[in-house]
């Protein structure tokens, strides 16, 4: 993953342990004054999301753990690979768009951070300024040109 998708785990892992978990903790408190926990919907509720909370501390702290950070900024050259910011173009409409190849927990497609793991980005990976990339969709195949590569 890139140093800012590292960053903003460690953030998340950060805010849940420090805020979430705190008031969860308050909520149930909370709730079991109210007596009887079986028909206690907001003990329910409360419990449901610790439960989720620290599902997610779970996979925060594994994918950390496992984390390979990568600086896009000390690699250079012309041929995509992960961490490049590429400009492609969508040969049937001439549509641009731009889009930085990330890790998966980093992938915001809204944002143009693109998964390694999808397919636009594997029909990516490999090629060159001026190739053409195929990409299959349930619509069809996508071509996509491949306008600018960058590593930023």
């Amino acid at each position: 993953m890139t140093a800012g998708g590292f960053e903003a785990l460690e953030e998340e892992l950060k805010r849940l342990k420090t805020v979430e978990r705190p008031s969860i903790i308050k909520a149930i408190g909370v709730a079991r004054e109210h007596g009887d926990l079986s028909e206690n919907a907001e003990y329910h509720a409360a419990r449901e999301r610790q439960s989720f909370t620290e599902g997610r501390l779970a996979e925060l702290e594994d994918a950390i753990s496992r984390a390979d950070v990568i600086d896009p900024k000390s690699i250079s050259g012309k041929v995509i690979r992960f961490g490049a910011t590429v400009r492609l173009a969508d040969e049937d409409t001439d549509e641009k768009s731009t889009y930085q190849i990330v890790g998966t927990h980093e992938s915001d497609i809204a944002k143009g951070k693109l998964s390694i793991t999808s397919p636009l980005a594997r029909a990516l990976i490999g090629k060159t300024v001026g190739d053409s990339a195929e990409v299959t969709t349930p619509g069809g195949g996508k071509y996509y040109k491949i306008m600018r590569v960058q590593f930023k």
